[in-house]
This record gives C-alpha cells, structure tokens and sequence, in this order.
C-alpha cells in the first residue's frame, strides 16, 4: 500500500505506474483518493477549529459566571454543544471517508522498480540467467504420476473420494523422498544463517489483508466457517504477520527467517493437461524463507533469496533458470519479483517451482511493521520472500531429472542421508 502523501505529491508518477500494470480501470481511483484525502483534511481542520472555539468559549462562560452575568453563559453553552454536534458529525463523516481511501489505497499497486520489464502478463516474462545444463536423454521420460506410480508411490483415486480433485497420497518411498526433500531444505536454510519456524496455519482476516491484494486473496484463501480465520496460502502469510503492529529496532534488523508449513489453495480454473497430477493442487508442503529489512538492504537480499534456491536445486543436480516478472505480472504488492524455474526432460522446457518478491515497505505499511533508528526517526520496514522449495512440484523436477533408464531414480549424495542412506529408488513389480 502506498503513502497517501507520495500519491498526493505524484499522482502522474502514480497513474503512470498503473498503466505499466495495464490496469488502467483504476485510473479513475487515484483522482478519487485524491478528493478523498482532501476532504479528509477539511474535516480535520473544522474539528480543530471548532475544538479551539470550544476552549475560547469554554473561558468566556467562566468568565460570565464569575461576573454573574447567567444568560450570557447560557447562550454561549448552547453554542458550545452545537459545536459538540458539530464534531461528533464530522467525526462519523471522517471515520467513513477514512475507510473509503483505505480501501482504494489497498487497491492501487505499488510503484514497481524501475528495472521491472513492461509486458502485460506472464508471457512477456523476461529470462535472466540459465544454471546447470538441460539434458534430454534418449529414452522416454514418462508422466510424473506414472514415474511415482512405478513405485507405488501416488494414490489419486483414493484422494478423490476422500476429498475430491486436487488432493494426493503419497505412499512409501514417495512420501520419504518428498519430506526427505522438505527436511534437506530447512537444514540447507538453516545452514545459511536462517532461523528455522514452524507457523501458525491460520490466520485472521486483517493478516490476510496486511500480506495480499484482494485479487489474490479471493482466488486463493480458503475461509474457516464461522471465525475470522484462513487457512494460510503459503507460511510466507503467517511469517510477515508475526511482525504485525511491531516497533523493531535497527539492531534487530535483518529478520531472516526459514518456514515450514502446509500451505491451502483453492486454484480457480482449469489449467490444462500439463498441470494434472500433482502440479497444481489445493494442499502441499513448502519450506519458505522471509526476510524482514532496513530499506536500503532489501535489494541485497532479494538477490541473495533467489541465489539459496538456485543452489538447492543445483546441490541436487536439477537445472533451473531464473525469469524476470514483467509489469503486468506483478502482483500489485510487489516492487519486483522472478521466478525460479527448473528443467522438465519431458516437456523439454522450463517451469515454475518457486517465486521471489520484494514488497518494499507494502506490507509493513499495511501491517505496521515499523523499525526506529538511532536517531530516533521512524520507518516502515521492508519485507521479501522467497520459495525455498514446494514439493510434490519439486519431486516432478527431480524425477525426471533423476529418472535411469531401467525406471529407477538416483538419489544425489546431499540427499542420501534424509532418505536413510539410500542412493537410489527401484521400481516395484
């Protein structure tokens, strides 16, 4: 969310940046916000004239009783409570108008970095760097389910009647490769100075809104019945929020923090035959890396994020390229996000199986995470996040990566001891 003094000091910076969203129906919402604002000041300014009046009144009708002079104080009593109602008025049309630019406020996007490509959605997402190179063997790389299926390793049949599409089993050494993975990841985060967390599932409706836009929220959140309680996207969600209405000081700074959670997705729509399976679904894991910053730092480590993810993939011999968002494909919190991406054998292409975001001060604006420096002057925080990794999407990486001729899968060496020293996974009969 923006400062409502930057959108008043650069509405033309403002609505520019909106049109580098192509999102140009809330064009209309930054003049909106601006009479807003201005009628929000109004009001302040009469209730501090009326309450100023008040104070001038109120010594006037002391200084009536003294001298005895009765009706005098009476009539200016009288215009003493019509200025009470008057405030009390303008009080309630305050408080209104203040929930009106609140709400435009939280859907205008954030200013994107100028580095960001200008492009109206993911197609026109820029490729940064390649790491590792793609190999594409000779024999067949069959589908993900039918690769786990081998090893009797994915029961969908049996989710679907439990809880419908979208939904997995995962059996033997399947389930043991994917929280082999999970453990590897948060020792790997552990490893590079994160603090390891485990988060709340859940959290209430003013973190939701503190960590997403609406858009996000309404294809994404799953509602609990009768509380005021989501089940978490991503423990990114939780993790930003456990800061909420804090004051840090600079020596606490940076807060880097690795997370593990289950994560809910309603996932709106059909989304093809690629991402049948266990690609795209309503429950995963996900180990999770969160930074929270000084603002001149959060460059830095929006570099060193998407670098830990790179080398975890890499450490476990898959190759991966990173993808620059364009403008349109920026979710309207972010200041700048890419992609990590890993090599599919099969499909003989890229795809997604993690994202890094810079929220800039976004979400601490939202959330009132706030750092007071040594001086004594106080400023939002800036916030990042970062994909650690999510299987099941991971695991269809690293079978295809992985997969032998004969149907067995490698287990690279870093992997060995999470799956109890084993180097490889045979097919079952």
């Amino acid at each position: 969310m923006l400062d409502i003094k930057f959108v008043r000091m650069n509405p033309d910076v403002v609505k520019e940046n909106i049109k580098k969203k192509f999102q140009d129906d809330k064009l209309p919402l930054v003049d909106e916000v601006l009479e807003l604002d201005q009628k929000n000041r109004d009001i302040k300014q009469e209730v501090e004239a009326l309450r100023a009046d008040r104070n001038k009144i109120s010594k006037q009708i002391g200084a009536c009783m003294a001298q005895g002079k009765k009706e005098e104080a009476e009539e200016l009593k009288k215009q003493v409570q019509a200025n009470a109602d008057r405030v009390e008025t303008l009080s309630a049309e305050e408080k209104d108008v203040e929930a009106r630019i609140k709400k435009i406020m939280m859907t205008i996007p954030n200013i994107i970095d100028p580095s960001v490509p200008i492009g109206k959605d993911d197609s026109e997402n820029v490729e940064i760097e390649k790491f590792g190179e793609p190999v594409v063997p000779e024999y067949e790389i069959p589908y993900h389910t039918e690769i786990m299926e081998s090893f009797n390793g994915i029961d969908l049949e049996s989710a679907g009647k439990v809880a419908g599409n979208g939904f997995y089993y995962l059996m033997g050494d399947i389930a043991r490769l994917h929280s082999a993975v999970i453990s590897y990841a948060r020792d790997f985060m552990i490893d590079r100075g994160f603090t390891y967390c485990v988060p709340p599932f859940m959290i209430r409706s003013n973190v939701v809104t503190g960590v997403m836009s609406f858009a996000e929220m309404d294809a994404m959140m799953y509602k609990i019945e009768g509380e005021d309680l989501y089940l978490i996207g991503t423990s990114e969600h939780s993790m930003i929020g456990k800061f909420i209405d804090t004051m840090l000081t600079e020596d606490q700074l940076p807060q880097t923090l690795t997370s593990y959670s289950p994560c809910f997705r309603k996932e709106k729509g059909a989304h093809g035959i690629e991402e049948r399976g266990v690609y795209r679904i309503h429950q995963f894991e996900k180990q999770e890396m969160i930074v929270v910053c000084k603002p001149e730092e959060s460059k830095i480590w929006y570099d060193k994020l998407w670098q830990n993810t790179v080398d975890l993939f890499r450490s476990l011999d898959i190759p991966v390229r990173t993808l620059e968002c364009c403008s349109g494909d920026l979710a309207d919190l972010k200041v700048k996000s890419c992609d990590v991406e890993a090599w599919s054998p099969r499909q003989k292409k890229y795809f997604e199986v993690g994202s890094c975001s810079n929220l800039g001060d976004a979400q601490a604006r939202r959330l009132g995470i706030r750092v007071k420096g040594e001086d004594g002057s106080k400023y939002f925080a800036h916030t990042l996040n970062n994909t650690v990794v999510a299987p099941p999407r991971m695991l269809i990486a690293f079978l295809e990566n992985n997969l032998q001729e004969d149907g067995s899968v490698l287990i690279p060496k870093v992997l060995q001891p999470y799956m109890g020293g084993m180097s490889k996974i045979e097919k079952k009969k």
